[in-house]
């Protein structure tokens, strides 16, 4: 996909949304449109310019919440938008922050605040989704999460990814405040998996490696966070750096493993993007991810603590 297709996607948004509004007296217009606009496919994600796609973003998600006023309960939109939020909150606001660290405290806690923030928001949309398709269950959710989904079907499997990616992330940015909602994050993820493990190029076990490094208390295993990064490397043959990010980020910080955390980063460097065009961009913002990270390797592991292991 050449460098304009950001150019191109808002043009198909602003089209869109001219269709909507000459439609604005018939709901049924309306809420095809909105399922449409919800189809972004690799516009975004097959972009070769991240700065492109971070300009754009904004106000793609703007007018998604200003349809969202006309069509409340279109789950395929809401579930865009929670998407959306999610990524561009991690890609570009939680990413500018690991490239920041410590060094940089403040202006790296602002921009993490604001990612929560959009984590949030993301959040509250996808709940909206899950209003429309398991009505009234809000409350049981955080009782019971797999008991609400048992009836998910393979439909349901982006919905319930990204319900648990934009509260995951909540969790991960301020876990004192939300870690109490953990056990709903990992209940939507089993039952994505359980449903299809190879949905989402690889992502549900891309996800689940970081779930299951947190460790005994909270579910977790070692075995099978190394497990989920065998299998989401083989799913998405190694085009994508993904797995090796969320394994250094994960075990490797965990165990205090200097060795396998660069090695990790460096093959996560190592991947064309142009390995999987339609993922470049994925690929473009994962490998900056993983080369911030290993600049600043020796404030994560400072010397005399985990030199290394093996």
């Amino acid at each position: 996909m050449p460098p304009h297709s950001g150019r191109l996607a808002v043009a198909r948004i602003l089209g869109l949304a001219a269709v909507l509004a000459l439609g604005a007296g018939c709901s049924l217009v309306r809420n095809k449109i909105g399922s449409s606009l919800a189809e972004t496919g690799t516009t975004f994600t097959s972009d070769n310019d991240p700065q492109l796609v971070r300009e754009a973003i904004p106000f793609g998600l703007k007018l998604y919440e200003s349809i969202l006023e006309s069509v409340p309960k279109n789950r395929d939109l809401l579930v865009a938008t929670c998407s959306m939020y999610t990524e561009y909150a991690y890609a570009y606001l939680d990413g500018d922050a690991a490239v920041l660290g410590e060094a940089h405290h403040d202006e790296a806690g602002a921009l993490k605040d604001r990612a929560l923030n959009l984590f949030l928001r993301g959040r509250g949309y996808c709940l909206r989704a899950m209003d429309t398709r398991f009505p009234k269950r809000r409350e049981a959710l955080l009782r019971d999460p797999a008991l609400v989904v048992a009836k998910a079907g393979k439909k349901d499997i982006p919905l319930l990814y990204w319900t648990a990616a934009s509260w995951g992330a909540a969790i991960s940015a301020r876990p004192d405040d939300y870690g109490i909602d953990f056990p709903v994050v990992r209940g939507l993820m089993e039952r994505a998996l359980a449903l299809d493990e190879s949905a989402l190029h690889g992502s549900l076990h891309e996800t689940m490696i970081t779930i299951d490094s947190l460790g005994d208390a909270l579910g977790g295993s070692e075995a099978r966070a190394r497990e989920h990064f065998r299998r989401a490397v083989e799913l998405q043959g190694g085009t994508s750096p993904g797995p090796y990010v969320a394994l250094a980020t994960g075990l490797s910080i965990k165990n205090k493993d200097r060795i396998e955390f660069e090695t990790l980063l460096n093959e996560a460097l190592a991947i064309d993007p142009k390995a999987d065009p339609d993922r470049q961009l994925v690929t473009i913002l994962m490998k900056q991810r993983a080369r911030a990270l290993l600049d600043r390797v020796d404030e994560i592991f400072p010397k005399g603590n985990g030199a290394g292991r093996r």
